[in-house]
């Protein structure tokens, strides 16, 4: 390979890699947007024995439980945060597995309510 077609081969080549990094972090913050609706049923069925999961409610049936209402207004709540906090386990949380369906419905409904101030 001569010094003209090593200088076209690394401009392909740097042209490759900045199109990849320029594509890896659009597809990582991409998340599916969800549907509040099924993210309320969703939290009703299995968030509301500790959370208060419905807007305007008070209070948790457990007091050590953040409200929905709490969670969505806290600063630095937002579909990052939401989605990687239901993807990891947490010491004070039941061990569940969400879907990325479920995830996705949930995180639309924790945002629906921090737009309902």
């Amino acid at each position: 390979m001569n010094n003209s077609e090593g200088a076209i081969m690394g401009r392909l080549c740097g042209f490759a890699v900045g199109m990849v990094l320029t594509a890896v972090p659009a597809s990582l913050s991409a998340q599916e947007v969800g549907d509040p609706q099924q993210g309320s049923a969703f939290a009703q069925r299995v968030c509301a024995a500790c959370h208060a999961v419905e807007h305007g409610q008070p209070s948790s049936p457990n007091p050590q439980a953040p409200t929905f209402d709490a969670i969505a207004k806290t600063p630095g709540t937002t579909e990052m945060a939401l989605y990687a906090f239901l993807r990891t386990s947490h010491r004070t949380m039941p061990n569940l597995i969400l879907t990325k369906d479920d995830i996705s419905n949930v995180v639309a409904y924790l945002l629906s309510m921090k737009d309902s101030r």
